[in-house]
């Protein structure tokens, strides 16, 4: 059956590729939620990962690279009423997007983060990644990888993320439910998802993630941050997935008493729009 968030946008990536699965994830994932498609954005920056808006029949805005946060952000504060969606790569989120990573996280914007984690950068033909293992002969790196791998779990909560999880290309199902939990919780939330590149990578292959992944038991203290900092350092012989982690904090909409409320764009004269925004302004410095 036909899903009703496919685009029709035919389709560029390799025969095989991690970023299918998370295609099928993603559109499941947006039927559940209920919302119409004009209450729906993604956004993203450069890369094969970024390329999956174009495959989803929903408001889309593709970013520089990089700079896929701030664009939601931007997007969540002018309209709260939107349901903001990140997805894009690990080196657009994690490499030249990382400080937009760590902010966005302690300001709590309420944005789901969907991450294609290959280790790679696959666009540009198979330089390592932040994320990518210490030794693996990128493109570049034909004497393997010397630098320490990123660890994006273990940093988001380091940061105070309130919803961690891991997601994996090959069971769209389970990381349809992972995505639809990130979309309903009220904060940042990520969900890194392993995403084999069938190209670029042999490293960390469909194979390899069977042998290493593995489900976290249906007792797993999701409140327990001490714990879900343990599991997010698991790599190499076990890699869990699930929620690590989740709590709920204060939004940056609820912390800030000008963004609640209806956008500006909804209001008919220039007049309004500054009338409205004066008093917002005026209401939050007391």
């Amino acid at each position: 059956m036909e899903n009703p968030f496919d685009s029709g946008v035919e389709n560029a990536w390799c025969p095989g590729c991690g970023n299918f699965g998370i295609l099928i994830a993603v559109r499941k994932a947006l039927t559940k939620t209920g919302k119409e498609k004009h209450e729906i954005v993604l956004v993203s920056g450069i890369g094969q990962a970024a390329k999956l808006p174009h495959y989803v029949d929903v408001n889309v805005f593709n970013g520089l690279h990089g700079r896929a946060l701030p664009a939601a952000a931007a997007i969540k504060m002018a309209n709260p009423s939107l349901t903001v969606v990140v997805t894009s790569g690990d080196g657009d989120i994690y490499g030249e997007g990382g400080n937009h990573f760590l902010h966005n996280i302690r300001r709590n914007v309420d944005i789901a983060l969907f991450v294609h984690d290959n280790q790679v950068y696959g666009l540009t033909k198979g330089q390592a990644s932040p994320t990518s293992d210490i030794g693996w002969p990128a493109s570049l790196q034909r004497a393997g990888v010397v630098s320490g791998p990123f660890p994006p779990l273990a940093v988001a909560l380091a940061m105070g993320c309130g919803f961690v999880a891991r997601g994996f290309a090959a069971d769209p199902d389970f990381t349809a439910d992972l995505m639809l939990q990130a979309i309903r919780f009220p904060g940042f939330a990520l969900v890194d998802i392993l995403q084999p590149c069938v190209t670029f990578n042999k490293k960390n292959t469909y194979e390899w993630y069977g042998k290493m992944a593995y489900k976290l038991p249906e007792g797993h203290d999701v409140t327990d941050r001490v714990r879900a900092f343990a599991l997010a350092l698991e790599w190499e012989e076990r890699i869990p997935l699930g929620v690590l982690y989740r709590k709920e904090r204060p939004t940056l909409g609820q912390l800030h008493p000008q963004i609640p409320g209806p956008p500006l764009c909804d209001r008919d004269t220039p007049e309004e729009k500054v009338r409205a925004l004066l008093t917002r302004r005026l209401a939050a410095a007391g």
